[in-house]
């Protein structure tokens, strides 16, 4: 049985929002710009990494020139959240890596040869928005669509990492141009 979280007429046509059960990994599957690095006994957390937490350490002291790199803390507790601040409870969370990225990466993505303190925010930003959709995935919150007209199945597409109310907004669009190319077929 499929879990629906939204479902709305539009149109004629109906939408449901359903949760996305075997979601992709952003981590593994997509670009990501920085790289988590994470140690943890009981979650295969972040990029994969032959690093002791010891040699990371070190690692970040020898380049904390050469880096921009934020802490993650993971709370665990009936399931796991991640971010780049620290949460509340001290008793079921903590510290379990770093995401970070390099100034030749940097460098390379914002085609510039300083750093500034305008671009070390966005980098900064962006990391955190990496963090944030790798905690939907690690969360559950990944979603998909269904468009049905009378009954039938006419379009679909899974893995977003956006709220249900934006993939409705995004359905509606792709309802309105299923219209226009059928009046246009007329």
């Amino acid at each position: 049985m499929e879990n629906i979280t939204e479902q709305e007429n539009y149109k004629g046509c109906e939408i449901k929002i359903v949760y996305d059960t075997n979601p992709p990994n952003p981590v593994e599957e997509y670009d990501s710009f920085g790289k988590m690095i994470c140690f943890h006994k009981r979650y295969n957390l972040g990029h994969k990494h032959k690093h002791s937490l010891e040699s990371f350490q070190a690692f970040l002291k020898v380049n904390e020139k050469n880096i921009v790199a934020l802490p993650l803390y993971l709370y665990d507790h009936s399931g796991i959240t991640m971010k780049t601040t620290p949460f509340s409870c001290q008793w079921d969370s903590g510290q379990i890596g770093y995401i970070y990225v390099t100034y030749e990466d940097i460098r390379k993505e914002y085609n510039t040869k300083r750093i500034t303190p305008k671009i070390r925010e966005k980098v900064e930003k962006l990391l955190i928005a990496e963090v944030k959709t790798y905690d939907k995935y690690l969360t559950g919150e990944v979603y998909g669509y269904q468009i049905f007209k009378g009954g039938d199945i006419e379009d679909s597409c899974y893995g977003f990492f956006v709220s249900p109310e934006e993939i409705i907004k995004e359905c509606k669009s792709i309802i309105d141009t299923y219209d226009e190319q059928l009046e246009l077929a007329l």
